[in-house]
């Protein structure tokens, strides 16, 4: 390709991102943006309109109402107002825009506080919950939803960029999930919504000063370089600082998808069993401490060479070091077509499963304790004799053993701890009972019977 051939092609692409045909003059676009700034009158009262408005589609849940509520607000005006003053200079109108940014947002959270505290709502729904977990693409969506912004307040055609920047940088929701935290005393939900309005704020306003350089916006204030030059590290710095906790929060998604995703291919493809389904799956993950559960139903599977040979092929899925949970529960007379098993049958064996399992835990647990009791007796005469030989020589054997006594009368069961005795010699009556009292204090019992075994052969 020739020199000039490139050059022509390179002045046939500008031409497509020539904005000087379609951009208004300076000082219109200005005018437009310093009425939105104010927020006095009616839309302040606009304003509250809206935010009770996205509160009650975050307490409903409805995406139309909360979409409706954006298109309402004015809340644009004074971040719009913030950048261009950035941009041009003009450190009024940088102060103006700042404290009715600051008005606004109080004014907003107020309201939303007020609503949550009088609304029957007692949980997050999802619209609540997407919005206390900012990440980088917040930072993206707010830099360029403002960028469209002050292209289409600078340029002769509108169209519908304002009301579409409106609802994509979502100013409104956030506010309100503020006031929800605080109304619900849930600082996890105040912290994430207000650090994403303040990312949506930040980069809609950095786009915005970004815009009006680009579109050669004339200077206002040459006397104070150095005041501009402060002015401008400043919100360089803020902008950093915005993205630090956003891309790491990004990264923790990242790698929760990446390890939900990975888990997802490991139990499709390492599960199929013939007469074994996948009830259920869980994959979580915290910090470095991840699990994945994973529940069957069917014929019961060899729980420890499963699990073995599983673990093993966890390094092909990227899931090295993730433990593994396998529970499983026997049905044998479901039929496991995949086309006749709803989802509510699945809910249903699940649930049945796992009563199963916790019953059978249970009697587990029962058995260990009354044959670690049993243990117990068995070898605490060895463990005592020692003691015993010193403090009561008189004694020549003993045994330990708790007996199930049924009254005749009453019919009813109560336990009794019994001690078996054979004697070298006669002991006397003092020594009897501080024998009895050493033994009660030894074995951890209340009461117990002292019986000579001579005397059982005797009879």
């Amino acid at each position: 390709m020739k020199f000039s051939d490139f050059k022509g092609l390179k002045s046939e692409l500008a031409s497509y991102f020539d904005l000087s045909g379609d951009l208004i003059p300076q000082a219109d676009a200005e005018v437009a943006i310093r009425e939105g700034v104010s927020f006095r009158g009616t839309n302040i009262l606009i304003l509250i309109i809206a935010i009770f408005i996205a509160s009650l589609g975050l307490n409903t849940n409805s995406t139309a109402v909360i979409i409706g509520a954006m298109l309402i607000s004015p809340l644009m005006g004074p971040i719009i107002g913030l950048g261009l003053a950035v941009g041009i200079q003009d450190f009024d109108l940088m102060k103006r825009s700042f404290r009715n940014l600051m008005m606004a947002t109080l004014f907003s959270v107020a309201t939303s506080t007020v609503y949550f505290l009088i609304s029957p709502v007692s949980e997050g729904h999802s619209e609540l919950l997407a919005r206390t977990s900012p990440t980088i693409y917040d930072v993206f969506i707010g830099f360029f939803g403002g960028a469209a912004g002050i292209l289409a307040i600078g340029s002769k055609v509108k169209g519908n960029v304002i009301p579409g920047v409106a609802i994509a940088t979502a100013l409104m929701p956030p506010l309100c999930t503020v006031g929800y935290g605080l109304a619900t005393f849930q600082m996890h939900y105040f912290f994430g919504a207000l650090f994403l309005f303040f990312i949506n704020s930040v980069f809609i306003a950095c786009a915005t000063t970004v815009g009006v350089r680009l579109m050669k916006y004339k200077v206002k204030d040459f006397s104070n370089p150095a005041r501009a030059k402060r002015v401008r590290r400043i919100v360089s710095t803020i902008a950093i600082l915005t993205m630090i906790p956003a891309a790491y929060l990004t990264f923790r998604m990242y790698r929760q998808s990446s390890f939900n995703i990975n888990c997802e291919k490991f139990v499709s493809q390492q599960f199929n069993f013939p007469n074994t389904q996948v009830l259920h799956s869980t994959a979580t993950m915290d910090g470095d401490n991840k699990t994945l559960t994973v529940s069957l139903v069917g014929k019961i599977l060899p729980q420890d060479s499963l699990t073995l040979a599983l673990t093993d092929k966890l390094s092909e899925y990227h899931l090295a070091g993730t433990h593994l949970r396998i529970i499983q529960g026997d049905n044998p007379n479901v039929d496991f077509d995949a086309t006749s098993v709803t989802s509510s049958m699945l809910r249903d064996m699940y649930q049945v499963t796992q009563n199963t399992i916790n019953s059978q835990r249970e009697t587990i647990d029962s058995l260990r304790n009354a044959n670690a009791a049993s243990a117990r007796n068995d070898t605490i005469g060895a463990t005592i004799s020692p003691e015993i030989k010193v403090l009561f020589p008189e004694v020549a054997d003993i045994a330990v053993t708790r007996a199930i006594v049924s009254s005749v009368a009453t019919s009813r069961l109560d336990t009794m701890n019994i001690v078996l005795v054979r004697y070298q010699r006669p002991m006397t009556a003092a020594s009897t009972e501080k024998f009895r009292k050493y033994l009660e204090a030894r074995l951890g019992v209340q009461t117990l019977t002292i019986v000579s075994s001579d005397k059982l052969r005797a009879k």
